[in-house]
């Protein structure tokens, strides 16, 4: 019931939920007092209300945005309490009085000054944010001043109308008690709060604190484009949840030949771009990004199929790839889009196989098999659980945008598998980790979602309530309670590593100061890599976990479990590096014949119905490598998925980059040739003069 009234009121948690509920009544309290009339009953309520909108707003509850969207958002909610308060002086018979004229003017004039200071706030964000945000990229000719304090700026709005409590509380106070001047006292104070906050905004406008405009700012990238000169690009675009689509191929592009570039297009995505040495450029606008000088790149990679990529798809001088951001027999892996590119790079033969099937115009010629080089930090199966019980990772992938049953187990099956997995009859160990944007489209999805954490985590509550476990909980607990103290330790050194400069900085700032520090990453690395084992030791081998956010990453899942539940994604692809036995299930209940027809990840896989009823075939094959009657048939697929093991997949990856390369540069030459030595990038530049900046006119070459 509580879940369900969680999901009906757009809150994240039980305590917002409470929050929301005291909000909810304290207002129309605070009206009932005002009626009445009765002071102490008002401000008790009001002081309720107050209370609940900065929880909320802390929060950053959802509930707050839905307020906005019908016209109850913070600023009505601060007037209507101020109106109230003068309904309560008029049915106190005070309306009369030096002081229920001095509430009102106090509250007009304070309500006046929120105007000032919300345009300075605006403006200074404005006047300090730039056309571009950069990591590793020297700006040394850009003068960029430290940004304001932080607190002066963050949830400013807010801030300003809070200063109204002051006023608020003394004219309770005198109304109640008979003493005006500390009505009036409470009044001057809100007033001259409000002046100092509004004050204190002015001198960030002036010239020597704003940013340089954009023309510099630009001029400046360019320059450091020249004297860089990129040769392969990564470019990604998309929503706040798709950041481990780029953060994916971080480590790859490290490791690529030449002298790789990072260009992002939404300013939302930086902050969750995982530490990297490579240089990055978030262009937002579609119109500087055309005016960049890219002509030295060479290659450009592109994780992922979105609207935003005809802006560099409209570069000739350039080669185009689609890597895209995992391997699997979805319908997303054989767009019909992907034959805008010169190639498109598969992890193994099963990729080109899926494009010759799919028949959707992309040439057997322009698929490269390259592997996945990101599947390296996968540890292969010793072929025995390496815990006393077996530990079985459930991971299933999204929705989808549309509703079909194949996308998830989740809607059908997820509480089944979990549930047979928590009542297995030989107890195994359940690590719940599923997909960043589960919830994001289905409410359903969401819901399940919410019961199956529910079910998980009252499943450890009992475990560690139960006998069978006590004798291991005591031998383990002064191992747990050192990983939890090194887990603090190393937390408190990321955090001072991962905020280069000082505390409050805006994204302008950052980027003047966030330059590749090689000791400094080498530290996070292995921090981070320390991280993760006390992770895993902070608590017992036997307990069931869900695990969400961008820590523990799925790969370090994939090293703690023996064996996976999940579904068609590229999940199960990366899993059979591993080794290990997994089963995927048939949601849309195909048969196994035709799912195994249909999915080429699933030939060496348990097939699960939504009952999830086969399961003990996985635990069975798990616990003992004599049940394992699929292991043959793992090492075969994983092969033709993946491709071989030798040459390794950065090598492959890097061969491919400077093939394409070779004809990205033969290319160019010939066209130079052709036009008789003009650059080679000026028509290009000449016929997009006239472009909208959406790029909707753009031409794509291949």
């Amino acid at each position: 019931m509580i879940s369900t009234a969680i999901r009906l009121a757009r809150v994240g948690s039980p305590s917002e939920l409470t929050a929301a509920a005291l909000m909810g009544l304290g207002y129309p309290c605070v009206m009932l007092a005002a009626l009445i009339p009765n002071i102490w009953f008002f401000a008790a309520a009001g002081a309720v209300t107050y209370v609940a909108d900065w929880y909320l707003h802390k929060k950053g509850s959802y509930l707050i945005n839905r307020l906005n969207k019908v016209r109850v958002g913070l600023p009505i909610r601060f007037l209507l309490r101020q109106l109230l308060l003068v309904l309560l002086l008029a049915r106190e018979n005070l309306a009369e009085t030096p002081l229920f004229y001095a509430a009102v003017a106090g509250f007009l004039v304070f309500y006046g000054l929120q105007a000032p200071q919300g345009a300075l706030a605006t403006l200074i964000r404005l006047r300090r944010t730039m056309p571009v945000v950069t990591r590793n990229v020297d700006l040394h000719a850009v003068r960029i001043p430290d940004a304001p304090p932080n607190v002066l700026l963050r949830r400013s709005g807010e801030k300003m109308l809070h200063l109204d409590i002051p006023a608020m509380a003394g004219v309770v106070i005198a109304a109640g008690s008979g003493k005006d001047v500390i009505g009036y006292a409470g009044v001057a104070a809100t007033l001259a709060l409000g002046l100092i906050y509004t004050a204190v905004l002015v001198p960030y406008l002036r010239r020597k604190r704003r940013v340089p405009g954009a023309p510099t700012v630009l001029k400046a990238v360019s320059t450091w484009l020249r004297e860089y000169r990129p040769t392969v690009v990564l470019y990604f675009s998309g929503s706040d949840e798709s950041a481990y689509q780029v953060n994916m191929w971080l480590e790859t592009m490290e490791q690529a030949e030449g002298r790789p570039l990072i260009i992002m297009r939404e300013r939302s995505l930086v902050p969750k771009l995982a530490v990297t040495d490579v240089p990055v450029i978030c262009v937002p606008g579609g119109t500087h990004l055309i005016n960049l000088d890219l002509s030295m790149v060479r290659v450009t990679l592109y994780a992922a199929n979105v609207g935003k990529n005809v802006h560099m798809l409209r570069v000739p001088t350039m080669k185009h790839v689609f890597i895209g951001h995992g391997d699997s027999d979805k319908l997303a892996s054989v767009n019909p889009f992907s034959k805008v590119y010169d190639e498109v790079w598969t992890a193994g033969r099963a990729g080109r196989d899926r494009y010759a099937l799919a028949d959707v115009g992309v040439r057997d010629d322009d698929i490269v098999e390259v592997g996945r080089p990101q599947l390296a930090p996968i540890k292969s199966w010793t072929g025995a659980p390496k815990n006393p019980i077996p530990t079985i990772l459930y991971a299933p992938t999204w929705e989808g945008w549309d509703d079909s049953p194949g996308n998830t187990s989740l809607l059908l099956a997820g509480e089944n598998i979990v549930r047979r997995l928590l009542e297995a009859e030989k107890p195994v160990r359940v690590i719940y980790k599923p997909h960043p944007f589960t919830g994001i489209r289905n409410k359903k999805a969401k819901a399940v979602h919410e019961r199956i954490t529910a079910m998980v985590r009252a499943a450890a509550a009992e475990r560690a309530l139960d006998q069978r476990w006590a004798k291991e909980a005591a031998a383990e607990q002064s191992g747990q309670a050192a990983a939890q103290a090194e887990l603090t330790r190393i937390e408190a050194r990321l955090n001072v590593l991962t905020a280069p400069g000082r505390a409050g900085g805006d994204e302008s700032e950052e980027s003047r100061i966030s330059l590749a520090d090689p000791e400094r990453l080498a530290e996070m690395k292995k921090l981070r890599a320390e991280w993760n084992d006390a992770y895993w030791r902070s608590f017992g081998w036997w307990e069931h976990k869900v695990v969400t956010g961008a820590e523990p990453k799925l790969y370090d899942c994939f090293n703690e479990a023996d064996g996976m539940v999940s579904d068609i994604s590229s999940v199960v692809s990366d899993f059979i590096a591993s080794g290990k036995p997994y089963a995927v299930t048939d949601s849309a209940e195909l048969g196994v014949e035709e799912f195994n027809r249909q999915n080429t990840a699933v030939r060496a896989a348990v097939i699960l119905s939504n009952s999830a009823e086969e399961l003990g075939e996985l635990l069975d094959a798990v616990a003992d490598p004599a049940a394992d009657r699929l292991a043959d048939a793992r090492r075969e697929l994983k092969t033709y998925l993946l491709g071989p093991d030798k040459p390794t997949s950065i090598d492959r990856f890097n061969s491919a980059v400077r093939a394409l390369t070779a004809k990205s540069e033969a290319r160019n030459a010939g066209v130079e040739q052709r036009i008789g030595g003009q650059f080679v990038g000026e028509l290009d530049r000449e016929s997009d003069s006239g472009a909208e900046s959406n790029g909707a006119e753009a031409p794509v070459a291949r």
